[in-house]
């Protein structure tokens, strides 16, 4: 029966071949690969789909109910809500996400 020194020697030998193979066939597949994509003409996106990621939407924090149009509070105010009390078109916010109505 071989020694645990043995045994580790053996492991790593065979670790080595393990990635020198890997390497030659990911080579080989990458070659594959390149040459289909330039056969059939092939763009990134088919290849790797991917969506663009969506801008995050800021809440509306008013509302004018006469013309239903919204405001999120930042840059320049609307012309419905200018000179006017905000209060008074203020969305009410809930603290629970799941009101019962």
């Amino acid at each position: 029966m071989p020694s645990y020194q043995e045994l580790l020697a053996q492991k790593n030998e065979l670790d080595k071949r393990i990635e020198q193979a890997r390497h030659a066939e990911a080579k080989e597949a990458l070659a594959t690969v390149k040459q289909l994509i330039s056969t059939f003409g092939f763009t990134a996106q088919q290849v790797f789909p991917w969506k663009p990621e969506e801008k995050k939407r800021v809440e509306a924090k008013y509302y004018d109910p006469e013309s239903g149009a919204t405001w999120t509070g930042r840059g320049k105010p609307p012309k419905w809500i200018e000179g006017k009390n905000r209060d008074l078109y203020t969305i009410k916010q809930t603290d629970n996400p799941f009101p019962v109505e």
